[in-house]
């Protein structure tokens, strides 16, 4: 279906840009610069700046990122790693894959982890916390690095919807000890395939990092320290993200003010919950994702749908009641009700404010 107000635009995007992105692709491909060339050194160091953290390394996937943080901060089979289960599979499958117990708590209205949840969680065997920074909005990191000190936990950032997002003047990513992010397409800065990385301060996490990716194996010296992973971002990729970085700012203020423009259009319309909170002034949101609740979910969205908006639904029900995956379930309120409320609406470097006028008015009709 030919919608008139898309979820994201990928098409126009790739309109507006399209000159930049074939000049960057042109020179790395006539150079052959394909794997570990100084395109993906560039990234990394200029993501690491945007950040504020001192390295960065570049992955294939945002779910490496978590993986690969987890085994270079040493969490390892008979450990605990707390994180929220309103979060996509890969935050709680990284987990899985080290070997570690995923121990899910519950999160608040903002949809971040829970802190006082969290702080209840810690066992003797409790070796990690993942928060996750979810739709463009940061946890409440200060409170959660007060525990996790406290505790001498690893903390590892899940960024992979908040690039660019800050919480007490700190950037996403820069908290922690790692902040991982995530490249795939949609996102906030998305690349032409998947991608992810990883954000440190701390010189052997990053080197660890870099040795997993590429079957364990240090570049310069040739030395195998340990059985790793194929998980590294090609150049062709990076290439297109660096030149994506130097937009990144001038995108989240458009994020910003069509979020603003929702706020006005939408305030007061039926029992429509908007993603603006009360925080004295804390949080600096991007807009990942602009996500609504209502107790009238589906058919709101049908009727969305019915006038050419496209939605989509992050996530339509717990991740625990997927039994393939083997979770028990751990009882969060929240989690259950929020599954059955929100809805993501159109939001993009590409929306346009007569898309946002379109997309008011049709929630207005509906619930009228």
């Amino acid at each position: 279906m030919a919608y008139k107000v898309p979820f994201v635009d990928a098409r126009e995007h790739y309109r507006r840009y399209r000159t930049e992105f074939e000049d960057v692709n042109t020179t790395t491909l006539s150079n052959g610069d394909l794997i570990l060339r100084q395109q993906l050194r560039d990234f990394e160091s200029h993501l690491a700046e945007f950040c504020g953290a001192k390295y960065g390394v570049g992955l294939n996937s945002g779910y490496h990122a978590l993986h690969l943080s987890l085994l270079a901060a040493g969490v390892k089979a008979g450990d605990e790693v707390i994180t929220v289960a309103h979060t996509f599979v890969a935050t709680i499958s990284a987990i899985v894959h080290c070997g570690a117990t995923p121990v899910l708590v519950d999160v608040t209205d903002d949809y971040n982890m829970d802190v006082e949840g969290f702080a209840q969680a810690i066992t003797q065997r409790t070796r990690a916390v993942i928060p996750v920074h979810l739709n463009g909005r940061m946890a409440d990191m200060t409170r959660i690095m007060e525990i996790a000190e406290r505790h001498r936990l690893v903390v590892v950032e899940d960024a992979a919807q908040s690039l660019g997002a800050r919480v007490d003047g700190r950037s996403a990513g820069s908290i922690g000890t790692t902040g991982c992010f995530s490249f795939y397409p949609f996102k906030i800065l998305g690349c032409f395939g998947d991608g992810g990385a990883v954000t440190t301060s701390d010189r052997e996490i990053a080197t660890a990092i870099s040795r997993l990716r590429y079957n364990g194996e240090d570049r310069e010296t040739g030395e195998y320290h340990f059985h790793g992973y194929t998980a590294l971002l090609d150049n062709v990729q990076a290439a297109v993200l660096d030149l994506k970085l130097r937009h990144l700012p001038d995108w989240i203020r458009h994020r910003r003010a069509v979020a603003d423009a929702y706020r006005q259009g939408l305030t007061g319309v039926g029992d429509l919950r908007l993603p603006h909170f009360d925080d004295g002034g804390r949080f600096d949101d991007v807009f990942q994702n602009y996500v609504i609740r209502t107790r009238r979910r589906d058919e709101f969205r049908a009727f969305l749908r019915e006038n050419g908006v496209e939605t989509l639904m992050h996530w339509p029900k717990p991740v625990w009641e997927h039994k393939a995956l083997g979770l028990a379930d751990p009882g969060l309120p929240n989690t259950v009700n929020i599954c059955k409320e929100v809805l993501s609406m159109p939001m993009s470097a590409e929306t346009t404010f007569e898309q946002v006028d379109h997309v008011v008015d049709v929630a207005r009709r509906f619930y009228s």
